[in-house]
This record gives C-alpha cells, structure tokens and sequence, in this order.
C-alpha cells in the first residue's frame, strides 16, 4: 500500500492508495489537521503509521513490519483500552526505551526474538539509564510490560505465532526500606513550617498519610466537621496531562477518618482564607472544590507538590525525603504508639493486610518485645 501527502487550504492531506474489491484502485483522502508551516516530519511521521495502520487491519501486512513501528501502532490501538495517566506512561516508557532502541536496529517484527529480547534487557539493566547508569528492576519490567503486551497483540493479531517475551530473565527486585521521620523529626518539620502557606497540606499528609493524589483530590464537600469526619474518595493524577477521578486507587482506600482537633481548626482557617480570596480575585478566581489549590482557586499540580516539599526541606536543613515518605513516616508514627498492622493497614488504605507487612513488618518491634517478654517470663 502506498500513499503521498498533499497540499489543500494551506493544511497537509493523506492519500492512501487502496484498492476495492473488485481490484479497482481507490484513492481515500485523510486529513491531518496539520499546518504547512513547521509540521511535515509530524506528516510524514502520521502518513506512514496510518499506512502501517491500513496494512494491518487489510490483512496485507506480515511480520516484516518493522518491530518500532509495530509497537507505535499497538501505542495508538491500546489507548482506546486503557484511562489517559496509564497510557501516557506506556507512550513515556516506549519512546525513551523502546521504540528508538529498535528503530536503530531496523528489526522486524518477525525477527524479534527472545534471545534478541533478553540481550535488550541486560543491555538496558546494565547501561539504560541517559547517564550511561544502570535502569532499576522496576524499570526493566516496565520495559517488558511494554515489550509484553505489543507482542502478545501481535500474536492476536496473527502477525507471529509466537510470544518471544515469554520466559525473560529479569533483574531481581531491590528491597528498599521504607524512609520516614521519626516523631520528633515530624515535630520540627511542623514547627520549621509553621504559619508557611504549604503547612497545612503537610501537617494533613503527615497525620493521616494520605497518598499525594488523595491528598491533592481532597474536596470540602468530603468534609464533615458536624460529624468531624475526613473521607477519601476522589484523586488527582498527572503523567503529562492532570486527571482528577471521581474513585481511590483501589476500593480499600476509599475510607473516613475522624479530624483532630488541630487539622479541624487548621482547614477551618483555609475555608475563611479561600473565601477572602474569592473576594479579592473575583471573577478571576477559579471555581473548584478543592481544599488545598493557589490563592486564585487553581489545583496544585501533584509535580509541583512533590518540588515545593523538597525546597521546603533544603530551606530548614531537614533530612531529605520523599513527599511520599510522609506516608512512611505516618506508619511509623501509629507502630511507635502501639498500633498494630492491621491498624496501620485501615488508617492507610492499603488493599491487602500482606502490602502492610512487607513494607512496616520490621518496625513493629515495640510489640514484639512485648511478647519477648511474655514469653521470658515462661522459660
């Protein structure tokens, strides 16, 4: 199948060249929506993937389709399957990793083996990172996640018989301890931050180790102070594009957690400083529901939470952490009260008791002394 690009009011136009079922040729124009002007590799890019498209779904297309560009037709098929965060980070994946990678190596389809594959991977454990250093195993798989399901659609599509992804290798996964504050850590953060503008995002993130997009997603409406009563039920996610969701990351962490008496007063504050700020902005200011947002209404970006929280840190000369290790250092807090894991499990949101263990087993040691002891007092 070939087609060209044309010229008409001022835009650039596909023309694929088919033929219809009686063998006559057929000439089907297709717009781009793309200007003259900057925009023909965007074209010629755009022609060939729709030409690639049109061989594929005709049936006229083999496994000698060059394995990049298989992977970029599988990229625009899966997005209608998947919710826009999870396939921006496939598109961010491929094209850093994958797809230049086999472009390079000018590799068909039909030639992809496993042999060929597991080289790829122990080139990209190795040496896959932009600094010339070593990709961590969570990247690897990510990599094969991507390597996995563009194959296993070429074998759907009948394009291979068979799935050379199956049975790789991978690195072992690295066991990383969790990193976290201790109590008086928490304290001087608190008291390092008091009255800053970003203070009562931290101090809730701290307290009830709400994870960044919950935390972001926190609505007034999921506020009840007649019943002083905090409820997380709706998240907000970036990749490339900022996606606020109406639902948790899983069923177990939508849950209601009562208030203290310090947050209390803490988003009572917020709620009389966002109505002076609806005042002074006026028409300017931008309606959301959203609990912590700039002074004009408009939602914090999760990106900018997690660099503001480390200039934060660098301004006081606190240990660095991960914005996400407030979570960390919440778990921490409820084992060093007393509180068991199943206890850490509910106020956290996690799905299953066994994430809990894995990850706060080993601070849970003041209550393992205490059946140390009991058990002492036997012998």
């Amino acid at each position: 199948m070939t087609g060209s690009l044309q010229i008409k009011n001022d835009r650039y136009y596909m023309v694929i060249n088919t033929t219809d079922e009686t063998g006559k040729r057929r000439q089907k124009w297709l717009a781009t929506g793309l200007k003259i002007k900057g925009n023909k590799k965007r074209a010629d890019k755009m022609l060939r993937d729709t030409i690639t498209a049109y061989e594929i779904q005709n049936g006229s297309k083999n496994a000698n389709i060059r394995y990049c560009d298989w992977v970029e037709y599988w990229l625009a098929d899966v997005k209608k399957r998947v919710d826009i965060i999870t396939h921006e980070g496939y598109v961010a994946i491929a094209n850093a990793q994958v797809v230049p990678y086999f472009r390079n190596a000018k590799i068909s389809l039909g030639n992809v083996t496993r042999e060929l594959l597991q080289r790829y991977i122990d080139s990209k454990a190795a040496s896959g990172r932009c600094d010339g250093g070593a990709l961590s195993p969570g990247s690897i798989r990510a990599i094969r996640n991507i390597l996995n399901q563009s194959l296993k659609a070429a074998l759907h599509a009948g394009l291979i018989t068979t799935n050379p992804c199956e049975g790789l290798r991978l690195p072992k996964r690295e066991h990383r301890e969790s990193t976290f504050y201790t109590s008086e850590q928490i304290t001087s953060l608190f008291d390092a931050i008091c009255g800053d503008p970003f203070e009562p995002l931290v101090r809730v993130a701290a307290i009830y180790g709400l994870r960044r997009s919950e935390l972001l997603g926190l609505k007034w409406g999921a506020i009840d102070f007649h019943e002083n009563t905090l409820t997380v039920q709706h998240t907000v996610v970036q990749q490339t594009t900022l996606v606020a969701k109406d639902k948790t990351k899983n069923a177990a962490s939508r849950r209601s957690l009562p208030l203290t008496r310090e947050i209390r007063e803490l988003l009572k504050k917020l709620q009389i400083e966002e109505i002076e700020n609806r005042r002074l902005c006026g028409r300017d200011y931008v309606d959301t529901d959203y609990v912590f947002k700039w002074s004009d209404g408009r939602p914090y970006a999760p990106h900018y939470v997690s660099r503001k929280f480390r200039s934060l840190l660098t301004q006081h000369d606190l240990p660095p952490i991960r914005f996400h290790d407030l979570r960390h250092s919440c778990a921490s807090l409820l084992i060093g009260q007393g509180f068991g894991l199943k206890d850490v499990q509910e106020w956290l949101g996690h799905a299953d008791i066994t994430l809990t263990a894995n990850t706060y087993a080993h601070l849970d040691m003041k209550r393992k002394r205490s059946i140390a002891d009991s058990l002492a007092g036997l012998c």
